[in-house]
């Protein structure tokens, strides 16, 4: 196939479309398995950032924040809305009592752990597909 200047083949630009795709409808269970479980999908990826991060199992805002990639207010907020569900609840620092983490309620334990089996099942399914795609962009046909 003909190489434009950029380097990119049509065969290029189909293989990240597919990629593109299969992310979309990974991203799309996510959204309903979320739904389904009566949290927003960033509710969802709050919780799992915080069960998550590395080393601990509470997160500070702005590691929050960093975390999902938004804005410190925007972390506040939906902090707030956690805690309001019952699905999280803010600790203060033991060192520092003006720092305030954020840990998962039992509540929130029970959400996330069922949701991430439904995700860990779906990846499963979809694990090869995405593996190839990756594969055929890296120009190693999907090994590792």
């Amino acid at each position: 196939m003909a190489t434009k200047k950029n380097g990119l083949t049509k065969a290029d630009y189909e293989a990240l479309a597919e990629l593109r795709y299969a992310l979309r409808q990974f991203l799309r269970f996510s959204e309903n398995a979320a739904a389904d479980a009566g949290v927003t999908p960033q509710q969802h990826q709050a919780m799992l950032a915080i069960k998550g991060f590395p080393g601990r199992d509470q997160i500070t805002i702005g590691e929050l924040a960093e975390r999902l990639q938004i804005r410190h207010h925007s972390a506040v907020g939906l902090a707030d809305r956690l805690v309001a569900d019952g699905q999280v609840q803010r600790v203060p620092d033991e060192k520092d009592r003006r720092q305030v983490h954020l840990a998962l309620t039992k509540s929130g334990e029970s959400v996330l752990e069922k949701l991430s089996a439904a995700h860990r099942e779906q990846l499963h399914r979809v694990g090869p597909e995405l593996s190839r795609l990756l594969g055929d962009l890296r120009g190693d046909g999907g090994s590792s």
